[in-house]
């Protein structure tokens, strides 16, 4: 079995101070399944108790589900500066949940994950929550944190799908040119 064959879990992550939503997957090949998800609510405490729990959960989701690699969504520039600062510090938080493990961290802006999973940048997150809900066929409701995380995981599996593609066909051009032939 290769690599790009391999099943992997991943553990999308769509950070937020007040509501931080997770997500694990598996990718088998093309197929990809949904293994759990849902919010971790920081309620109304100090915004340091808040960081506290969304670190202390996403450990708890990272010891429980143990993924193969991590996709965190890139801090969307707020206009408010205190608002990307609090935003900045949720997905930090979010991050450091993780070191435990020392898993490999990706990121995508959410501008990537709306275009890859709805084709259009510009998606509503209405049609984040319809897109994932048919992508993995889910026959739940999603809250719209928790289908952000899985939208930031399935990009994650599409682009490492579309990569091991690429890796596959440049492979096989390399060994035709050698004279080798691939079995």
């Amino acid at each position: 079995m290769t690599p790009a064959h391999r099943m992997i879990r991943i553990l999308g992550i769509d950070p937020g101070s007040l509501f931080t939503g997770w997500a694990v997957i598996t990718q088998d090949g093309a197929r990809v399944a949904r293994v759990g998800s849902g919010v971790i609510r920081t309620g109304g405490e100090e915004f340091t108790q808040r960081l506290r729990v969304i670190a202390r959960e996403v450990a708890r989701i990272v010891e429980m589900h143990k993924p193969d690699e991590v996709v965190v969504e890139r801090a969307f520039v707020h206009k408010n500066a205190d608002s990307a600062l609090k935003l900045g510090h949720a997905r930090a938080a979010a991050i450091c949940g993780t070191f435990a493990m020392e898993l490999p961290v990706y990121e995508y802006a959410p501008r990537d994950v709306k275009q890859a999973v709805v084709g259009s940048g510009a998606a509503s997150k209405e049609q984040v929550q319809q897109m994932v809900g048919l992508l993995l066929k889910l026959k739940v409701e999603l809250q719209a944190d928790e289908a952000d995380a899985l939208a930031v995981a399935l990009t994650h599996a599409l682009r490492r799908s579309i990569n091991n593609k690429l890796a596959a066909i440049v492979t096989a051009a390399g060994s035709s040119r050698t004279g080798r032939r691939r079995r």
